[in-house]
């Protein structure tokens, strides 16, 4: 975080308003990761929940499988943003190697469907 000097804030208006911003947005931020990785779970259980329950012709499965590509690929934009450590590592690779292996079986399988 970028560090401001006091006196300098103290100066103006407009000043004043930057400090505030400067030092409220860690705290917004880290208030809508934790939103934004709580909805990520949510979508992630929800699309595996769909995958389990996809049954019927070919051209439903596939739909299924492209819902569950783009929602991985939002999910894997939240975890990167916002985990760090073990914990942003592991949620990265099983959603990444979920939509990898789900792109794969639409390449294959989906083709004109």
């Amino acid at each position: 975080m970028k560090r401001v000097n006091l006196d300098k804030c103290r100066s103006s208006a407009a000043a004043a308003v930057a400090c505030a911003i400067l030092w409220g947005a860690p705290a917004h931020a880290d208030v809508a990761c934790a939103r934004d990785v709580l909805v990520a779970n949510s979508m992630q259980r929800q699309a595996i929940d769909q995958l389990e329950q996809a049954d019927g012709d070919d051209a439903n499965r596939c739909r299924v499988w492209r819902r569950h590509v783009e929602t991985m690929r939002r999910v894997s934009s939240v975890y990167g943003r916002c985990l760090s450590g073990a914990e942003r590592a592991a949620k990265l690779n099983e959603v990444q190697t979920s939509e990898k292996d789900f792109s794969g079986l639409i390449r294959t399988r989906c083709r004109g469907l």
